[in-house]
């Protein structure tokens, strides 16, 4: 019964696969680390007092950063293309709760979801930050 019992276990270890989500395609971006402090009474910022806007901002993460407001939560994202190597057009355009690639594949992007749209060859999702606010400050980090 001992041998059983041994047996059984070695089995269900050895079937148990890694439950890593690590997609070797997904490479381009950098892991560069993010620590802003966005003020949300700043006039830059007014757009995300109401849902379903996006603000882009400069000089951080892979070619900036957008962050999305839809009502009390906010999601923020690297606006580079993860399905391009970095270059000059692969910074995402934000439009509203989306935003699209300026190269010419055009690639769309669901800025709550970070998932692609509209195209299901796209195999890297968006890379996100944490956010928490605080009062009327969004902290945005990794």
């Amino acid at each position: 019964m001992k041998y059983v019992f041994s047996f059984l276990c070695f089995i269900f270890l050895y079937s148990c696969s890694s439950n890593s989500i690590d997609n070797k395609n997904c490479k381009f971006l950098l892991d560069i680390g993010v620590n802003l402090n966005i003020d949300l009474s700043l006039p830059q910022y007014s757009q995300l007092a109401f849902a379903g806007n996006s603000i882009y901002i400069a000089n951080a993460g892979n070619a900036g950063i957008i962050v999305a407001s839809i009502g009390a939560d906010f999601y923020a994202w690297d606006a580079s293309d993860p399905n391009h190597v970095p270059n000059s057009c692969s910074a995402l355009i934000p439009n509203g709760l989306f935003g699209t690639c300026g190269c010419d594949d055009g690639n769309t992007y669901n800025f709550v979801t970070g998932t692609p749209e509209g195209n299901d060859g796209l195999r890297c999702a968006l890379k996100n930050y944490r956010v928490e606010k605080a009062g009327n400050n969004l902290l945005i980090y990794n």
